[in-house]
C-alpha cells in the first residue's frame, strides 16, 4: 500500500450515527445517519477539503451516506469489516470506540492504493436495490421449498404450495419490472442487449452482471475474474503445494454466474461445453470445471462490452 497526499477521512457507520475522522488529524465529528445528518456530513467534509472517504460495510446502513458522498464528487472506498479488523491488529489497536474506529478507517483510506473510480450512478444504485429485492424473493422461495419437504400433513404441504406459487409470481413480476426499468435507460439497455447475446446468459444473469459489476467493459480479463471472486489463487508455502482456490470478490455476482454456468456448460454455450468436457476429461472435478466455466462467462461479458459488439464465436478464444 502507498501513502497518499490526498486528504482522506473515515466514517464509522451505525444505524443511528455516523462518526467521522480525518486521517492524521484530531478533527472528528458525529452526525445522524439520516438525510439531514448526511448533508451535514457532506458539508463538514467539503469545508475541510476531503477528497477521499472510506466506510466500512455495515449491513446496508452505509448505503445512503455512500450515495450522497459520491454525488458530491468524493472518491468513496467501501471496506470489508475483515480489512479494517486486520489493519487494527497490524496497528496493535485494542481500544474500541466509534471515534477510534472512524480514525482507523481514515488511516486505511489514506493507505489504500490508488485505483480507478468505481463505475457508479444514482440510476444504477436504484436498480441495484431492486435487484437486491429480487434476490431476497428468490431466497424466500428456496426456504419455502425446503420447508415444504419437511411436512407430511397434506394441509401444511398445500399451504406451502400456495406460498411457493405466490413467490414465483412475485419473482416474475419483479424481474419483468426491473427489465422494463433497464430498457428505459438507453445506455444500460444497450449493455444489457450485448450481455444477452452471449449463449447461456439469460435476463437474470445479465442483470446481475450489469448491476453488480458496472465496471465491466473497462477491465482486463484478470481483473474481471478477480472482482467476481472467480480467479484462482495459489496456496503454497515452503515445500507444501496446496490446491488453488477462489475467494473474496462480489459474492452475489459469483452466485449468479455459478448458477448460469451449469446449463451453459451442459447445453447452451458450445465454447463452455467444450471447456467443461476437456477439463473433466483431464481429471478436474465437476466443481472445478464449473468454476472455470463461470470465470469464462464473466470474461466473455467483459469482452463483448469492451468491443461493443454482440457475441461471436471467436470470443470463445478470449
Amino acid at each position: 500500500m502507498i501513502q497518499t497526499s490526498t486528504r482522506c477521512a473515515g466514517i464509522d457507520v451505525g444505524k443511528a450515527w455516523l462518526d467521522v475522522a480525518i486521517a492524521g488529524e484530531a478533527a472528528c465529528a458525529r452526525m445522524g445517519n439520516d438525510p439531514a445528518g448526511i448533508q451535514a456530513l457532506v458539508d463538514w467534509l467539503t469545508e475541510r477539503g476531503v477528497e477521499r472517504v472510506g466506510l466500512e460495510a455495515s449491513g446496508g446502513y452505509e448505503r445512503a451516506a455512500a450515495q450522497r458522498l459520491r454525488a458530491a464528487g468524493m472518491d468513496v472506498r467501501l471496506f470489508q469489516p475483515m480489512q479494517v479488523k486486520a489493519f487494527a491488529r497490524f496497528s496493535l489497536r485494542r481500544a474500541k470506540t466509534d471515534p477510534l474506529d472512524a480514525a482507523l478507517i481514515a488511516q486505511c483510506t489514506a493507505l489504500a492504493k490508488a485505483e480507478a473510480p468505481q463505475a457508479w450512478s444514482q440510476e444504477l444504485e436504484a436498480l441495484a436495490e431492486r435487484l437486491r429485492a429480487l434476490e431476497q424473493i428468490e431466497e424466500d422461495l428456496i426456504r419455502a421449498k425446503t420447508r415444504r419437504e419437511g411436512f407430511r400433513l397434506a394441509d401444511l404441504k398445500a399451504r406451502q404450495d400456495e406460498e411457493i406459487k405466490r413467490l414465483k409470481a412475485l419473482r416474475r413480476a419483479e424481474l419483468k419490472a426491473l427489465l422494463a426499468e433497464v430498457d428505459a435507460l438507453p445506455e444500460q439497455a444497450k449493455r444489457l442487449e450485448l450481455l444477452l447475446s452471449i449463449p447461456g446468459v439469460g435476463p437474470r444473469t445479465a442483470l446481475a452482471m450489469l448491476l453488480l459489476m458496472p465496471e465491466l467493459g473497462e477491465l482486463t480479463r484478470e481483473q474481471a475474474a478477480s472482482l467476481a471472486g472467480l480467479a484462482p489463487f495459489d496456496d503454497r508455502s515452503g515445500k507444501r503445494v496446496g490446491q488453488q482456490h477462489i475467494q473474496g470478490g462480489r459474492g452475489r455476482l459469483r452466485t449468479s454466474l455459478y448458477a448460469a454456468a451449469l446449463p451453459a456448460a451442459f447445453r447452451w454455450n458450445t465454447a463452455l461445453v467444450s471447456l467443461y468436457k476437456r477439463l473433466t476429461a483431464n481429471g478436474k472435478s465437476h466443481k472445478v470445471a464449473l468454476v472455470a466455466c463461470a470465470r469464462k462467462l464473466i470474461v466473455f461479458a467483459n469482452t463483448v462490452l469492451q468491443r461493443q459488439t454482440p457475441w461471436k464465436t471467436d470470443l470463445a478464444k478470449t
